[in-house]
């Protein structure tokens, strides 16, 4: 199987794994009546995709720092599959917790999204879509997002 096809999966898997929290949130936002009254976990994990949106706007439309290994002419850094699964799968993680109380369970779903993570970012090399550095960069910039992330759902609230 190539490895292009193996990271479309991936990314698209991770995408799935997003939209259950989606779906999770709009049944919060219903039966709760209020959006405010959705878990801050689920109501934050906006902050990260828009960051991704940014970050992809401006290293594909106006800096382009880097062209993709297989000559296509096309903008490769930061790597956008690496980017978004790594970007997720951290939130996911990050999130994880509140959600499945078993502990066990947890650490095998983190497991096996650091391997899909580590698939995704390594394939994406060997497929000739990216350089290394591509994906680094991708992966710093996943940390970023996902320790902002980490920040929005630990601020306390001001109450009146």
């Amino acid at each position: 199987m190539q490895w292009e096809l193996i990271t479309n999966i991936i990314l698209i898997l991770s995408f799935i794994v997003l939209g259950v929290f989606g779906i999770l949130g709009i049944y919060q936002w219903i039966t709760r009546k209020s959006f405010m009254k959705i878990d801050r976990n689920i109501r934050w994990m906006a902050l990260p995709l828009v960051l991704m949106a940014i970050t992809y706007f401006i290293f594909d439309k106006l800096i382009i720092l880097n062209t993709r290994p297989n000559g296509s002419g096309e903008p490769s850094f930061p790597s956008t599959h690496a980017m978004v699964v790594t970007t997720i799968f951290f939130v996911v993680i990050i999130t994880l917790p509140k959600y499945v109380k078993s502990k066990i369970a947890c650490a095998i779903l983190d497991i096996i999204m650091l391997i899909l993570i580590a698939l995704t970012c390594s394939g994406r090399v060997w497929c000739g879509m990216h350089w290394p550095l591509d994906v680094f960069g991708a992966i710093g910039f996943a940390i970023i997002f996902s320790e902002l992330y980490l920040i929005a759902i630990k601020l306390k609230r001001k109450k009146k």
